[in-house]
C-alpha cells in the first residue's frame, strides 16, 4: 500500500497540524533526521521529567520484582493532587460483579445530567501486571468529564498470579456486563465504546474482536491508547530508536511479556496480538493515540493500517514529542514536573468518543 497517500493521520507535536504520513516501519528503515514519527526533541516538561528519574537513579521496571514493581508504579502515578484533589464527576460508585475467576472490582464514573448517557469501559496500563482502579481514577475521571459518557473502569486480573488469558476473560465479561446492566447503571446500550491505554488498548482490541463474534456485546468505537498490538513483534524501528531511556524500555516490555504469556504460542493468540488477526473488518472504528519517543508507537502504527486495509475507519494521532503512558502524567508530585500535553491526549480521545457517541 502507498500510505503516503492517506490521511488518517494526525501529528499532535508542538508543532501540530493534519499531515499525511508515510506507511509501516521495520527497525531498518529511515533515520532519526526524517522520521516523521519522532520529533527532534521531546517536550520540555517530559524532557525534565527523564533528566530528574535519571539523577535520582530510578531503576527500570525489568529491574524489580513484582512485587517491588506494583509499589513503584502506583507511588509514580497516583499524585498528591489527584488524591486529595480529583477532578468532580457526578458520581463515583466502586463495586464488583462476578467474572469467570471470581469477583472482578468495578468503579463507575457517571455525569451529573441526567441520563441515559453513553459509555466507556476502560481498562488501565500496566503491562498486564501493574496498575488498578486507583492508579487510573484521574483517567477515568478526565475521560467521563471531558466525553460526557459514563467511564466503567475495570480491575482486571493479572500476571503472573493470572496469566493469559485471565486479562481477556475479565475484560469481555465486564464489557458484557455493561451492554446487560445498561439501564440499571443509566447508560444507552447502543452507545458503548471500549478503550484503554497500553495493555488497556490491547484488551480493547481484543474485546473488539471478541464482539464481532456475539449477539450481546455492540460497540460503537474503540479507544486504543498507546496499544500493545503484537506481542510477538520485536524488529520495529520504534523498539530500536526508543530501546531506552524514554521511560518505558524494551527490557520492560519483555518483562511484562514473562509475567503475562505463559509461552511462545500464547503471544501468537489474536487474543495476545491482536495484529496476527487473519481478519480485521466489520470492527467498530477506531481511535489510536501514539507517542513518538514509545518504543510501542509502530504497534500503534501497524495496527491502524490493518484496519483500515480491512475497511474498518480508523484515525491515529501521533504525540510526536511524548512518551509511553504520557496520559498518568498530567498531575505528579515533587520533584517532577506535570505533564501539561497529557491534557491534550485526553481531549484528543474525548473528541473522538463524542463523535462516536453523536453528542
Amino acid at each position: 500500500m502507498d500510505f503516503d497517500r492517506r490521511t488518517f493521520v494526525k501529528l499532535a507535536g508542538a508543532t501540530a497540524g493534519a499531515s499525511i504520513i508515510g506507511g509501516p516501519a521495520s527497525a531498518q528503515e529511515g533515520s532519526d533526521d526524517d522520521d516523521f514519527r519522532r520529533a527532534a526533541e521531546l517536550d520540555p516538561q517530559v524532557e525534565e521529567l527523564l533528566d530528574i528519574l535519571e539523577e535520582e537513579d530510578a531503576p527500570d521496571i525489568n529491574e524489580l520484582s513484582t512485587e517491588e514493581a506494583r509499589p513503584f508504579f502506583e507511588e509514580f502515578a497516583i499524585s498528591e493532587t489527584d488524591a486529595n484533589d480529583p477532578r468532580p464527576v457526578g458520581d463515583v460508585e466502586n463495586r464488583t460483579i462476578s467474572g469467570p475467576g471470581g469477583e472482578i472490582p468495578i468503579r463507575i464514573y457517571t455525569p451529573e445530567d441526567e441520563g441515559p448517557h453513553p459509555a466507556l469501559v476502560y481498562f488501565h496500563s500496566g503491562g498486564w501486571v501493574l496498575g488498578d482502579l486507583d492508579t487510573h481514577d484521574s483517567n477515568a475521571r478526565a475521560l467521563s468529564n471531558k466525553a460526557d459518557a459514563v467511564v466503567v473502569s475495570v480491575d482486571y486480573r493479572k500476571g503472573p498470579e493470572e496469566p493469559f488469558p485471565a486479562a481477556v476473560e475479565d475484560a469481555i465479561c465486564a464489557t458484557q456486563w455493561v451492554s446487560n446492566e445498561s439501564e440499571k447503571i443509566d447508560v444507552d446500550s447502543d452507545r458503548i465504546a471500549v478503550g484503554g491505554d497500553s495493555a488497556g488498548g490491547n484488551l480493547s482490541t481484543v474485546v473488539s474482536l471478541e464482539a464481532r463474534e456475539r449477539d450481546d456485546i455492540s460497540l460503537v468505537h474503540q479507544l486504543l491508547i498507546y496499544p500493545v498490538t503484537d506481542n510477538s513483534a520485536n524488529d520495529l524501528r520504534s523498539h530500536e530508536q526508543n530501546a531506552e531511556g524514554f521511560f518505558l524500555t524494551t527490557e520492560d516490555l519483555e518483562w511484562f511479556g514473562e509475567r503475562y504469556l505463559e509461552n511462545e504460542i500464547d503471544g501468537q493468540n489474536i487474543y495476545a496480538s491482536p495484529a496476527l488477526a487473519r481478519d480485521l473488518s466489520d470492527l467498530p472504528p477506531a481511535t489510536i493515540i501514539t507517542a513518538g519517543y514509545d518504543p510501542l508507537r509502530d504497534e500503534g502504527f501497524n495496527y491502524a493500517e490493518l484496519l483500515e486495509e480491512d475497511g474498518v475507519e480508523v484515525e491515529l494521532t501521533n504525540f510526536e514529542d511524548m512518551i509511553h503512558d504520557f496520559l498518568i502524567m498530567r498531575h505528579l508530585d515533587d520533584p517532577y514536573p506535570d505533564i501539561e500535553r497529557a491534557e491534550d491526549g485526553f481531549d484528543e480521545a474525548a473528541a473522538a468518543l463524542r463523535s462516536a457517541f453523536d453528542t
